[in-house]
């Protein structure tokens, strides 16, 4: 399975767009202009995030259970992330940024929720 874009519903595209740009700048992904004002666009490698507005019109809501990770050059990207998410109105959830064992594996994570409710993960893999 190949992943080639992530989606996540917005109900405030202006404050979507401020936090994804700061949590996208230290990821180096590019924002990309749209004529459909309804979304905001992301791309790095060939991959793509969309923000948008649901097309059914109704209001859009974070998905239960969800969570969007993000791979990371190192744990310094990972706390700098972490940062900018949470000064561009993101909310630092879990544990603060450190290392931990997931499935055998040591990696440094940092959890935040977008302004929507949208759960993300940055993480680095140690070893």
């Amino acid at each position: 399975m190949l992943l080639t874009h992530v989606s996540v519903g917005s109900n405030d595209l202006v404050k979507a767009k401020t936090f994804y740009d700061a949590i996208f700048r230290v990821v180096g992904a590019q924002f990309c202009p749209q004529d459909n004002p309804d979304r905001v666009v992301y791309a790095k490698d060939n991959q793509i995030f969309f923000v948008t507005r649901p097309i059914n019109g109704e209001p859009a809501t974070f998905a239960n259970g969800g969570t969007i990770g993000l791979e990371l050059p190192s744990p310094e990207a990972v706390v700098e992330w972490h940062k900018a998410g949470v000064a561009a109105g993101g909310e630092a959830i879990e544990n603060p940024p450190g290392e931990r064992e997931v499935m055998g594996m040591k990696l440094f994570l940092a959890y935040l929720r977008d302004p929507d409710g949208n759960k993300l993960c940055a993480f680095h893999k140690v070893s």
